[in-house]
């Protein structure tokens, strides 16, 4: 099942961006860099970049002139950038229901090489998500991904409730819905792999000089509010 995170994925939205630009503008700011290498099963491996600021994330395929996924931390938004398009999918936070009676995931933590923890979360013992977490490596990014995962839960729940009976899955509620944060609340994930097969892989982590252009939205982009 391929979730609604398409890349991970009104009007004023330019603006908007320009405006926090501006503010990021004054001393010489850095920006975190994350690159990662994901892949799905049966599918090559790809690229991911994930661009970190105070105000902002933007997740693309590794090229300035991509389509990207960008988060508006300040705002609370989420905005699919889809050039070819030229549309902007605009995602705002919605309301989830209660938790399913005995809703009850299983997160394990234990040691792994200095300075990380390996994690395992688990439903109904079946491990939705393993891998590795450094708690001090760059602890603001893992912030961001989870914030932009809070935003899109209420979507990700709505896409679930309307897929076949077949295809609910427990694991898909516990990483995108009700534990969502779950995982990155134990630090910036190193690697990563679903109950899907899908994996991630930290390549680097470096800082940046900020690049004030990558996180705002192009001219000319037609917007539409995506349901939630």
């Amino acid at each position: 099942m391929k979730w609604l995170l398409l890349c991970l994925f009104g009007t004023g939205l330019s603006a908007m961006g320009a405006a926090h630009a501006a503010d990021m503008g004054a001393p010489r700011q850095t920006m975190i860099a994350l690159r990662y290498v994901d892949q799905d099963p049966g599918d090559p491996p790809y690229p991911t970049r994930i661009l970190v600021t105070r105000d902002f994330m933007r997740m693309d395929g590794g090229e300035d002139d991509d389509d990207f996924v960008l988060l508006d931390r300040r705002q609370r938004l989420v905005i699919n950038v889809m050039r070819e398009s030229r549309l902007a999918m605009v995602f705002t936070p919605g309301t989830l229901p209660p938790k399913p009676a005995g809703w009850k995931p299983r997160l394990d933590t234990r040691k792994a090489a200095r300075g990380t923890r390996r994690f395992s979360l688990a439903v109904k013992g079946v491990v939705c998500s393993e891998g590795v977490a450094a708690p001090r490596a760059a602890p603001d990014a893992a912030r961001a991904m989870a914030e932009l995962k809070s935003i899109l839960a209420a979507t990700q729940y709505r896409v679930w409730k309307d897929s076949p009976p077949e295809m609910q899955r427990d694991c898909d509620l516990a990483n995108q819905v009700w534990e969502s944060g779950a995982t990155l609340a134990l630090g910036l994930p190193l690697e990563e792999r679903e109950f899907t097969g899908r994996t991630r892989q930290l390549e680097s982590e470096t800082r940046q000089p900020l690049r004030p252009e990558l996180f705002s939205v192009p001219d000319g982009m037609a917007t539409i509010n995506a349901p939630s």
